[in-house]
C-alpha cells in the first residue's frame, strides 16, 4: 500500500476489500450539473488518490475546449459511500471527484472547485457556511413521452395521508437509501400539487450539502425506476399546480457561535445576517440564471403560489425571496434565513456559491437590509435572467471567468431554441380562428 496514503483512503480501500465491492464509481458533475461517472477497478484505486484517472474533458457540457481535453478526476475519500440499491455480490461504491488539469492544478471549470473556492473566501472570512435544502419533486406513473402529459401517482396535497400507499411507500424506500449512504434526511411529506413529494435534508456545511444534493436526485431517480415510476425535478410540469422548489436555509458559523443571531436585535438576526440577506436581495436578479437555470423555471417563478416573484424578505410571508424563521429561545444555533428561488433541477454547487458570494458581499460592504416598499421584480423569464446576469461583476467572480462565459452561451442557445417553438398553447388557440 502506498506510504502516502491519508487514513480516509486506507479506509476506503480496506471497507472495499472487507464487503467484497468491486466496482467504485467515481462521480462529479458538468457545468449545467448532470451528474457523470467512471466506474473503476479496486485496484486502481492507489493511483486514482495519489495522480487521479484521465479522461477527456471537452466531452463534457462546459469543462474544456478541444486544444485543452486532457483532465483528471481524483476521487475524494471523505465522500465514500456502498451504493444500497446494488444489493448482488460484488457490490458497488462511490466517491465524488474533483477535477485537476494534468499537472494537478484545479480546473476552474469543475463546479465543485467553483463552490469550495467561495468557501474559502468566507473560512478567511472567519465563517463556515451551513446549509439545509427542501427538495422537492414529482412522481409519475409514466415514463416520459414526447406529447403525452405526465400523470402523477396520486391526487394528494399538502400533507395529506394519501389513500394509496405509493407516496409514502416510495419516500420511506428513499429516505432509507440516503440514509444508508450517510445523507441525513430531516423530514418528508405529501407536497401541495397532485405526485409532489418533499424530503428535506439535514443541515450540513454547504460543500457536503452539494454533493448530498446529487447524491440525492440520482438515489430518487433510481428508487422511482425499481417501483415502476418516473420521479422529476422539473421545476412546474403542470400549469394549474405549484411547481418544485428547493427552498434552502443559510447560517454562517464564527467557531462554534452562529453569526446570525443577536439576543435583543430585531429578530434576534444580527448585523451579520441582516447585511448577509442585503446582499442576496441586492444581487438577486443577477445571479438568477443560476439558481434557476432552464426556461421551465420560470414558469414556477411566475406562477403565483409560494414561488417568489419579487425581490423581497419578510417571516410569513412565504412568496417572499428571502424568509427570516421565527426566533425559537435557546436555541440560538438554528438563527438562519431561507432563500426561496432555488428549484430542484439547478446546479447545487454554482447556485451555493453565487448565493454565499452575494451574502458575503452585503457583509464585506456592510450593506443595510431596508423595507420592501418598492420592491424590484425577480427575472420572468430566462431571457431577462441572462441579461442581468452579463453585467454582474459578482456572479462572474464568483463564478469564474470561464464558467460565467459558458453559462451563458448555453443559456443563450436554449433561449433561442425555446423562442423559436410554436407551443401547443399558440395551436389550440389561434389555429381554429385564424
Amino acid at each position: 500500500m502506498n506510504p502516502e496514503i491519508s487514513k480516509q483512503e486506507e479506509f476506503v480501500l480496506r471497507t472495499l476489500e472487507e464487503r467484497n465491492i468491486r466496482f467504485v464509481r467515481l462521480w462529479f458533475t458538468d457545468v449545467l450539473g448532470f451528474l457523470k461517472s467512471v466506474a473503476i477497478a479496486p485496484a486502481e484505486l492507489d493511483n486514482a488518490f495519489a495522480e487521479g484517472i484521465g479522461f477527456d474533458g471537452s466531452a463534457i457540457e462546459g469543462f474544456a475546449r478541444l486544444t485543452e481535453s486532457d483532465m483528471l478526476a481524483k476521487p475524494d475519500a471523505s465522500s465514500f459511500a456502498v451504493l444500497p440499491w446494488r444489493t448482488e455480490a460484488p457490490g458497488a461504491a462511490r466517491m465524488f471527484c474533483d477535477i485537476t488539469l494534468p499537472d494537478g492544478t484545479p480546473s476552474d471549470a469543475d463546479p465543485r472547485y467553483v463552490l469550495k473556492k467561495v468557501l474559502k473566501k468566507a473560512a478567511d472570512m472567519g465563517y463556515t457556511c451551513y446549509t439545509h435544502p427542501e427538495m422537492e419533486f414529482f412522481l409519475f406513473k409514466n415514463p416520459p413521452k414526447a406529447g403525452e402529459a405526465p400523470i402523477p401517482v396520486d391526487s394528494g396535497g399538502y400533507f395529506d395521508q394519501t389513500p394509496s400507499a405509493v407516496g409514502h411507500d416510495f419516500r420511506r424506500q428513499a429516505i432509507t437509501m440516503l440514509e444508508a449512504m450517510g445523507v441525513s434526511v430531516e423530514f418528508s411529506h405529501h407536497e401541495g400539487a397532485p405526485g409532489q413529494q418533499e424530503i428535506d435534508l439535514r443541515y450540513a456545511d454547504a460543500l457536503s450539502t452539494a454533493d448530498n444534493i446529487m447524491t440525492f436526485r440520482h438515489v430518487v431517480k433510481e428508487v422511482a425506476l425499481d417501483q415502476g415510476f418516473h420521479a422529476s425535478f422539473m421545476p412546474k410540469p403542470f400549469t394549474n399546480h405549484p411547481g418544485s422548489g428547493m427552498h434552502t436555509h443559510f447560517s454562517l458559523f464564527n467557531g462554534e457561535e452562529n453569526a446570525f443571531y443577536e439576543e435583543g436585535a430585531p429578530d434576534q438576526l444580527s448585523a451579520v445576517g441582516r447585511s448577509f440577506v442585503a446582499g442576496i436581495l441586492k444581487h438577486a436578479r443577477e445571479f438568477t440564471a443560476i439558481t434557476n437555470q432552464w426556461v421551465n423555471s420560470y414558469k414556477r417563478l411566475s406562477g403565483g403560489g409560494e414561488a417568489p416573484a419579487f425581490v423581497t424578505w419578510g417571516h410569513n410571508n412565504r412568496s417572499a425571496l428571502v424568509r427570516i424563521p421565527a426566533y425559537k429561545p435557546k436555541k440560538e444555533n438554528s438563527t438562519r434565513v431561507e432563500v426561496r428561488s432555488p428549484d430542484s433541477a439547478c446546479n447545487p454547487y454554482l447556485a451555493f456559491a453565487v448565493i454565499v458570494a452575494a451574502g458575503l458581499k452585503g457583509i464585506e460592504e456592510k450593506y443595510v437590509l431596508g423595507s420592501d416598499a418598492n420592491p424590484e421584480a425577480l427575472p420572468t423569464n430566462l431571457e431577462e435572467a441572462i441579461r442581468a446576469m452579463e453585467s454582474s461583476t459578482l456572479v462572474r467572480e464568483a463564478l469564474g471567468a470561464d464558467v460565467f462565459e459558458y453559462v451563458l452561451r448555453n443559456k443563450r442557445s436554449e433561449w433561442e431554441e425555446y423562442r423559436r417553438q410554436v407551443s401547443a398553447f399558440e395551436l389550440d388557440r389561434y389555429l381554429p380562428v385564424l
